[in-house]
């Protein structure tokens, strides 16, 4: 290991630790904003702008979206990814250039939102796109809406821009949208996951009323009801959006609320990271739920799911407060375990954090049932035939493959049984060290610390005599010191890609803990949980 290397890791073993300070900061803000910290959403910003023009902090949603347009006229990450937010960001301006309301300033930057579109977003292959939820739904119901709008404008204004129809993805047609629609005019009940689009599907909730905080935890879905059924019929989910609106200044995040979601992540991470923590009484009671019949869901408005179950289960553990996981078994399948039932496709992080969650049980009770150990058996082999060629994982539910073999490696790191386990978290840290960038940083398109934490997380995941680590992770150590002021980027799946700005915190302060864990030669096994994994798997 270099000089310097040396000199980084002996630093930060020997300073005073502002890691904790700060965990304990973030854990005592849980409480304070229960509907959970994501960063603004370009796609539920435009569509409260197209829906709900009426909502408080209209002009400042327009502004947010002007000043977030990329110069090439796209919106958002990069790649198809940009697709969903450019579609609902030129609908939403060209919403507002047609009320009147704004001036003919919006006609260039639509007329850059439709030359993204035509140039370089629509003209691809639907099997090139990400999956993203609901992609299929939500790129045929934005087309045809900008279409209509382009249609409908005054003669010289619409010479001003590109004449519609704009096409469909090669691939990508309109069956599915149809057919949820006549669903719901004939008055079917719906999938339950289906809320969280009801801005696009001309669907009234099912538990609509008075009381409803939010619809599909998704504001753009509370503000189509409202804006369909009047402020007065939703004086919960009105005032829900008013405090969105008032703490973003106008922009609106997506998912929100994610109230479970975001406390189970921080809770887990943080402990797992051997960090002390003393969450409030009522944040812990809020994760209780996944003890009981099919767990927990992310939060008010969306139903349970297995992922959101086990990483509450985990943390639950970790805090000293262990359950049994049996409400993971309704989330079985042939596969593994799927997300939630009938998930189109296959997710590596839920079926690591379920790893997780029966790990912990059959630590602490060695005579559990033999479904318990069969389960981590089952799961340390299938989590290994998903890694890849070049020893990563990918997922459904992140763009970024750090995230997903961070939540691999750590899951077999710990709880994975036989020798094809260690072969996996072994080549998972050769990837990582050969993927390093030259400033120190991991990133799928650039260097992020988010990405750089789930990194180092890994290669802190393995033993210490493996080559080329230390000096790996003190370069991406410092990499992170010098990155506090950057914006997280979103990398997260949803509607769009987003960034659950508090989530993303923990992961990053999880890194630096553990960097100074190593470099002080304490044994993660006994400060992460008070006992020793009975893991066969190192």
């Amino acid at each position: 290991m270099s000089d310097g290397a040396t000199r980084v890791l002996a630093d930060a073993a020997t300073t005073a630790d502002p890691v904790v300070d700060a965990a304990r900061e973030l854990i005592a803000g849980l409480g304070l904003r229960p509907w959970g910290q994501v960063a603004a959403s370009v796609y539920e910003t435009g569509r409260l702008v197209a829906v709900a023009p009426w909502l408080t902090g209209h002009d400042q949603r327009i502004a947010f979206l002007l000043r977030s347009q990329r110069p090439d006229g796209a919106w958002g990450p990069p790649e198809g990814y940009a697709l969903v937010p450019t579609l609902s960001a030129t609908d939403a301006l060209l919403a507002a250039l047609a009320d009147g309301r704004a001036g003919t300033e919006l006609l260039a930057p639509v007329a850059r939102g439709l030359g993204a579109l035509v140039g370089t977003l629509l003209p691809s292959d639907a099997r090139t796109l990400p999956d993203t939820p609901a992609l299929d739904l939500i790129v045929p119901a934005l087309v045809d809406t900008i279409n209509d709008r382009l249609a409908g404008l005054e003669p010289a204004t619409a010479a001003r821009l590109p004449r519609p129809p704009l096409p469909l993805p090669t691939g990508l047609n309109r069956d599915r949208l149809r057919a949820v629609r006549s669903a719901v005019a004939a008055g079917r009940t719906l999938p339950p996951k289906l809320a969280h689009f009801y801005e696009i599907l001309d669907a009234v909730p099912a538990d609509a009323g008075p009381t409803l905080t939010a619809v599909g935890a998704s504001p753009a879905a509370t503000a189509a009801w409202l804006t369909a059924v009047g402020p007065a019929a939703g004086p919960a989910a009105h005032a829900f959006l008013r405090a969105l609106i008032r703490d973003g200044g106008g922009p609106v995040p997506c998912p929100a609320p994610i109230t479970v979601f975001e406390r189970a992540w921080v809770l887990s991470g943080l402990r797992r990271a051997g960090i002390t923590i003393n969450p409030p009484a009522a944040v812990l009671e809020s994760l209780t739920a996944a003890t009981a019949g099919r767990g927990i869901a992310t939060g008010d408005g969306l139903p349970t799911d297995a992922d959101t179950t086990a990483v509450s289960l985990d943390a639950l553990a970790r805090l000293g407060r262990p359950a049994d996981p049996a409400s993971l078994w309704a989330y079985e399948t042939a596969d593994g375990f799927c997300t939630w039932p009938g998930e189109d496709g296959f997710s590596v992080t839920t079926n690591a954090h379920v790893l997780d969650a029966f790990g912990q049980h059959v630590a602490r009770h060695p005579d559990a049932g033999a479904r318990y150990h069969r389960a981590v058996d089952r799961l340390s082999a299938v989590l290994a035939g998903h890694q890849r060629a070049d020893g990563a994982w990918q997922d459904r539910w992140h763009a970024s493959p750090y995230y997903a073999t961070a939540c691999c490696v750590l899951a077999l790191a710990e709880f994975g049984r036989g020798a094809t386990a260690a072969e996996a978290v072994d080549r998972a840290a050769g990837w990582v060290l050969n993927s390093q960038r030259a400033d120190g940083s991991w990133g799928r398109w650039d260097g992020t610390a988010e990405e750089t934490a789930y990194a180092l997380q890994v290669l802190l995941a393995v033993p210490t005599t493996v080559p080329r680590v230390d000096e790996a992770v003190a370069r991406g150590h410092a990499y992170l010191h010098e990155s506090t002021a950057r914006e997280h980027r979103p990398l997260w799946y949803g509607k769009e890609l987003y960034c659950p700005t508090v989530i993303v915190r923990a992961a990053v302060l999880a890194a630096c803990r553990l960097t100074r864990i190593r470099a002080s030669g304490v044994d993660r096994s006994v400060v992460d949980c008070g006992y020793r994994s009975t893991k066969t798997a190192t």
